[in-house]
């Protein structure tokens, strides 16, 4: 008996620290997420248009998506995202993202993925907690710079936008074949129960504390860009 209950605290203690982590990796990754969209605003004449964040359904972003390799595939990143409600911008949504390549780079150390998904059909599938880009959302580069150019297709065509950072330098890029899907434990450790994306993309819970900084970055971003246009 005495070894069964041993047995027991040991497993609650690992459950306990288990939960204790995996909250702390989902707060540390709203924090840099929204270091990366404030540093990413702050540069002179580069970053996310205004008129791409004025046409904005939501914003997701990946921050340090991979650590080294040859080939860059965006393997098993973590990242967060928001969308527009009535009431403002909502409480994020975990995700993950998996496959798809952005071209060569020799010994990079971390990588910074933003996506501006742009319109409704694009919403519903970030919704969905289970997509493709390419092949059930279309995919493009973004813009980069002051302001978008008229002349170009992005905003009629693309219904997601996508960027990285590598070591500095911040440029629109096609992110085909990558999933993305929801990221249950993170959703689990900051909300303390599993829960849909719908319920947290559409306004339907309240936003944790823990989350203020990704938020207030991202309604920070427009002015930001406004500012540098101006």
């Amino acid at each position: 008996m005495k070894k069964f209950m041993l047995l027991i605290v040991v497993l609650s203690l690992g459950c306990l620290s288990w939960a204790g982590s995996a909250r702390q990796d989902a707060v540390d990754r709203l924090n840099n997420a929204a270091t990366v969209l404030h540093e990413i605003m702050q540069a002179p004449d580069n970053g996310v248009p205004e008129e791409v964040l004025e046409n904005a359904k939501c914003v997701a972003v990946v921050p340090h998506m991979m650590k080294g390799g040859f080939i860059l595939g965006a393997e098993h990143g973590k990242g967060v995202a928001t969308c527009r409600t009535a009431k403002g911008w909502s409480a994020p949504a975990f995700i993950t993202v998996s496959g798809g390549s952005v071209g060569f780079q020799i010994g990079v150390e971390g990588v910074d993925l933003v996506m501006i998904i742009q319109h409704e059909n694009g919403m519903q599938k970030l919704i969905s907690s289970d997509f493709k880009l390419g092949a059930d959302a279309s995919v493009a580069a973004g813009p980069v710079g002051r302001h978008a150019s008229a002349g170009t297709s992005w905003k009629l065509d693309a219904e997601v936008l996508t960027y990285s950072r590598t070591k500095g330098a911040f440029a629109g890029i096609a992110l085909d074949g990558a999933s993305v899907r929801q990221d249950d434990d993170s959703t689990r450790a900051i909300y303390g129960k599993k829960m849909t994306p719908r319920r947290a993309l559409t306004g339907q819970i309240a936003v944790p504390r823990a989350a203020q900084s990704f938020l207030d970055a991202v309604r920070n971003a427009k002015a930001q860009a406004i500012a540098k246009a101006d």
